[in-house]
């Protein structure tokens, strides 16, 4: 007999003795269940019931922070603009209050003095919320700034440098807002 089978025979053996004992004692029909293995299941369904309840918990914690970063994203969306408009709104009320002492006074000097005192206030305003003016005239050509709107010929200028801006770009904390329209010199042949 090899080794294997005697170790088979002697499980078999095993097993019938054990069942014997157990039919003994048990009435039939219920099978033996040991003590450790009732501990052990008692154990896994405790910590099973706390993993679910641990899922639930961050199942509804996920749920409320999807609905707290959606709430926000709309406020964002909607009142984000709120620090910009709130200063411009002096800009607007110097802008009435010039506009009426125009209407009421013939002094057109003083009118003009005060539209360029309104234009300071709403240049450092763009400037204090990252807003910057591009230095198109005199510089050279470049796409990426500039839109050319017709080329023109002059002797005074070096090809391809910005001559004449018919509107100014801008950039916003380094980012290109609106480029700036220019007529870019070309050298006469």
């Amino acid at each position: 007999m090899t080794r294997k089978k005697k170790k088979r025979e002697l499980h078999d053996e095993m097993m019938e003795e054990t069942e014997a004992k157990a039919g003994e004692n048990q009435p039939a029909g219920e099978e033996i269940i040991d003590e450790s293995v009732l501990s052990s299941l008692d154990e896994a369904r405790k910590e099973a019931a706390d993993n679910y309840e641990k899922y639930l918990r961050l199942a509804a914690e996920f749920d409320n922070h999807k609905k707290r970063v959606q709430k926000e994203r709309a406020d964002l969306l909607n009142y984000g603009n709120e620090t910009i408009v709130r200063d411009i709104l002096p800009i607007v009320d110097s802008l009435e209050r010039a506009l009426e002492h125009a209407s009421n006074s013939a002094d057109f000097d003083s009118f003009v003095q005060g539209l360029q005192m309104i234009l300071e206030q709403l240049r450092g305003t763009l400037a204090r919320h990252g807003v910057e003016a591009i230095d198109a005239i005199g510089s050279e050509f470049d796409p990426n700034f500039h839109e050319a709107m017709m080329r023109v010929e002059s002797g005074g200028s070096p090809d391809n440098q910005v001559v004449e801006e018919f509107e100014k770009g801008y950039l916003l904390k380094g980012r290109l807002l609106r480029p700036s329209k220019v007529s870019v010199a070309k050298t006469v042949r």
